[in-house]
């Protein structure tokens, strides 16, 4: 690795490690997830899982299935940066868990270029659709 290489390494370690304490915060019980969208070293925009704004703080139904109106990390970051004066093109997008299929559209639409995620999400197609995109993606593991 030359020098820049380690240390945008580093930073994407830093981000990782920041977006799982974001993930602190979903009430999700099943799984807590969390993203931060960085352009130029900044924080522009932040999410992570949960049912919408207004609703109850129960991410699970009494059969301990997720709710079908439960957003992903990725989608909160990405409404969350759309509502505001910040542009998500050419962002990189740090997520706990590697994007969904909706997700990885959503990524695509909003001009975000880099996507850094550290466990796999149990379906590929949202990784795979990235990839098609031309996308950059990094796995990073964290310690």
């Amino acid at each position: 690795m030359n020098e820049n290489e380690v240390k945008q390494d580093l930073l994407d370690r830093r981000y990782m490690r920041m977006a799982f304490i974001w993930a602190e915060n979903s009430y999700c019980k099943r799984r807590k997830v969390g993203s931060l969208l960085v352009k130029d070293k900044m924080i522009i925009s932040d999410g992570y899982n949960g049912t919408p704004s207004g609703f109850e703080n129960i991410c699970e139904d009494e059969d301990n299935v997720t709710k079908p109106y439960v957003l992903h990390a990725e989608a909160n970051a990405i409404t969350k940066v759309a509502r505001s004066n910040n542009s998500s093109n050419g962002a990189t997008l740090y997520v706990t868990s590697s994007p969904c299929i909706e997700c990885a559209k959503l990524i695509i639409q909003a001009g975000i270029s880099r996507v850094v995620y550290s466990d796999a999400y149990r379906l590929s197609d949202g990784v795979e659709l990235l990839k098609r995109a031309k996308i950059e993606l990094v796995s990073v593991e964290t310690n």
